[in-house]
């Protein structure tokens, strides 16, 4: 159940980025001093933003119940039923859903930065 869980973190991570490389991507670029006509081809990318925001949110959906729904299927003698190991995904959980949500909002609030 772990590796599950462990695994739609990263896939949220990955589809919040997805998400979000239209807009963050460019700025990013451009701020390690890199530009270009070629940055405008990424707003390629946009169309397929919903694609990657349903993932994204799928993605932390099934690891919000992995890891919230875990301690009580776990069995006594597994590391999941350690509390700090709760407590820990929990607050891995926690930044990695601020990290989407950040990602996820980006092109909203991208407009302060240009």
């Amino acid at each position: 159940m772990q590796d599950r869980s462990n695994l739609s973190l990263a896939a949220s991570v990955a589809a919040g980025l997805g998400a979000s490389v239209c807009c963050v991507l460019p700025l990013v670029l451009v701020m390690a001093g890199l530009g270009g006509s070629w940055l405008a081809t990424l707003k390629v990318l946009e169309p397929f933003r919903p694609i990657f925001v349903a993932v994204a949110v799928l993605a932390l959906f099934f690891a919000y119940r992995g890891i919230f729904r875990t301690a009580e299927v776990c069995e006594p003698d597994r590391a999941c039923a350690d509390p700090r190991v709760q407590r820990r995904r929990k607050w891995i959980f926690l930044g990695v859903a601020t990290l989407v949500a950040g990602l996820l909002t980006f092109p909203y609030y991208a407009v302060l930065f240009f």
